[in-house]
């Protein structure tokens, strides 16, 4: 696929090596011609100098025939006029992503309807995660976190307790997943728990606070 980055900061330029370890055409965009020198040695896409907002700048980065966008200047309006400018002039691209670096600007973001990813909301809320208790932890992240996908041990003390017992007024929560002695499961609500399982749940940022009080209110 053909995908254009443009913003080749520390995290433009970490993008663009991945998706082009992963086999993808790259083209990466700066206005500086020495941001590029952040690019892994290794990286074989092509660079573009130039203004990321211009007509031209675009063209030459052969947006016409680009499957993605990836918007990841430092700027949050910036982004945003950027990315509202492909969608308009560039309907043949399918996915417009844009970096949110400022929490506060997130609403303008979603304001112009576009795909974000807050990469300062999302890394603090899984410092937050860590610090609060590493053996309930985030194995997957939808949109910015908004909802996700908690791993958790069952220890001996919940040994024979049934999924909706633990689940039970925690709210935004379901259950996903039973791994058992490395085969996992749907499970069902009355499914029992035992020493040793992994439960993956799905929830909201508050369906996994509610879960977590209610894990240490058990250990207690």
């Amino acid at each position: 696929m053909n995908f254009i980055v443009l913003g080749c900061g520390r995290f433009g330029a970490e993008l663009s090596y991945r998706l082009f370890q992963s086999g993808h055409q790259v083209v990466v965009v700066d206005n500086e011609q020495k941001s590029f020198n952040r690019l892994h040695p290794d990286f074989r896409g092509r660079t573009v100098v130039g203004e990321a907002l211009s007509a031209d700048t675009l063209s030459r980065a052969d947006a016409i025939h680009a499957d993605g966008v990836a918007v990841v200047t430092n700027s949050d309006v910036l982004n945003a006029v950027i990315g509202h400018s492909v969608r308009v002039h560039y309907p043949n691209v399918k996915q417009i992503i844009v970096r949110n670096y400022d929490p506060a600007m997130r609403d303008m973001l979603e304001a112009f309807g576009l795909q974000i990813v807050s990469s300062t909301a999302w890394g603090a809320e899984r410092m937050q995660e860590l610090l609060s208790d590493a053996s309930f932890r985030a194995v997957f992240s939808a949109g910015n976190g908004e909802v996700e996908m908690y791993e958790m041990y069952i220890p001996q003390k919940w040994d024979g307790m049934q999924v909706s017992q633990l689940l039970q007024g925690c709210g935004e929560i379901v259950s996903v997943a039973l791994t058992r002695a490395g085969r996992a499961e749907l499970p069902s609500s009355e499914a029992v728990l035992h020493q040793g399982d992994v439960l993956t749940v799905s929830a909201t940022f508050d369906g996994a606070k509610a879960l977590r009080n209610k894990l240490q209110e058990m250990k207690s």
